[in-house]
């Protein structure tokens, strides 16, 4: 197939102006969203779009605006949303369906029936994954997300590990809060080491709440988006809700609750060991962390690396290894982790915490 720029005309019908728009986005930013990441360049004229590019890539195109447009009936499509329906579109999938030759016309005739067959699936899926609280509906943004919302389900202990903005401390913060307020669970608690990621702070004023609280606002920020600020402090004071430094974790047993270890990378293997042994009858537990950024001193071997080694054949525990392509934040964000997955395989290290386990 040639590697030389093509053209396709298509035209999204039924013609809808406000759909259309909502396509577009506003002064065309979807459009040129959709440029950048596909590598294309996109003409319309009303409903008519050109498209030009590498063939494959014109062809994947084609698809996303088709699904786009239809998405837009419903919804206004933000960025951030288009964003999102790239990362779960799998775009590498698509580029390979893309790739078949055309003299396959029956097989490309079973993939596009196939299509929204395959949609459906994907729809039902992540309604099953759904995470219903009062005040939200958590979906999981594509396949792996879905995934490890279903394990935490099935299992007791989940492992969730990967690169920052992949979702695992927010979708594990709401099943959390789900199972709460369906009273699966008595309590949440959550937990994380407090450590400094490779700064010196020096001595921090205030009671021991007001010491730890900097080191664990990043699940103060969940709980307040999941069940709001108020709701969140009243539970605190009556202890169903409870954050609090890894530490303060030995000599506890933790019955009927929903503990969550985040920054796991930053524990020790006494440390988690000590929290795995905290878990009590009618209670789950999810630890989840990026082994490729650890800040632990040298010579202190991370908790989490050790633990997905021991405890990869245990019968309860699951793990999710989320990867670049499930980033769910910023498109920049993803080519970042991308940049330092390439630059540790070319050294054969562990990105920051190289040559650890």
């Amino acid at each position: 197939m040639s590697d030389r720029p093509q053209a396709i005309d298509l035209e999204l019908t039924p013609a809808d102006n406000e759909r259309l728009a909502r396509l577009c986005g506003q002064f065309d930013e979807n459009l040129r969203q959709l440029e950048r990441r596909l590598a294309v360049e996109i003409q319309n004229q009303g409903h008519r779009f050109r498209v030009i590019g590498e063939d494959t890539a014109v062809r994947v195109t084609r698809q996303v605006l088709e699904e786009l447009y239809e998405a837009a009936a419903a919804q206004h499509l933000e960025p951030e949303d288009v964003h999102l329906y790239l990362q779960q579109a799998r775009l590498q999938e698509l580029h390979e369906e893309a790739r078949q030759p055309d003299e396959e016309a029956d097989g490309e005739a079973n993939s596009e029936a196939s299509a929204p067959a395959q949609r459906r699936r994907d729809e039902r899926d992540e309604e099953a994954a759904a995470i219903r609280t009062r005040k939200t509906v958590v979906r999981g943004r594509g396949p792996g997300q879905r995934a490890y919302v279903q394990r935490i389900r099935d299992n007791d202990l989940s492992f969730g590990i990967g690169p920052a903005g992949t979702g695992k401390t927010f979708l594990a913060v709401a099943c959390a809060v789900e199972a709460l307020e369906a009273e699966e669970v008595r309590r949440v608690v959550l937990v994380r080491p407090a450590v400094e990621a490779g700064e010196r702070l020096g001595f921090l004023p205030g009671d021991m709440a007001q010491k730890v609280d900097p080191y664990l606002r990043p699940l103060y920020d969940a709980l307040f988006e999941m069940l709001g600020f108020e709701r969140v402090s009243r539970l605190i004071e009556r202890n169903v809700i409870e954050v609090a430094p890894l530490a303060f974790m030995r000599g506890r047993t933790l019955n009927h609750a929903f503990v969550i270890l985040d920054e796991a990378q930053n524990a020790t293997v006494e440390q988690m060991k000590m929290f795995l042994t905290r878990i009590g009858f009618g209670s789950t537990a999810v630890v989840t962390g990026d082994v490729t950024q650890i800040d632990l001193p040298p010579d202190k071997p991370s908790g989490l690396h050790d633990a997905v080694e021991v405890l990869h054949e245990v019968d309860g525990v699951s793990f999710t290894f989320f990867a670049a392509s499930d980033v769910v934040r910023h498109p920049l964000v993803q080519r970042i982790v991308e940049a330092y997955d390439s630059r540790s395989r070319q050294i054969g290290g562990q990105g920051t915490g190289k040559g650890r386990k």
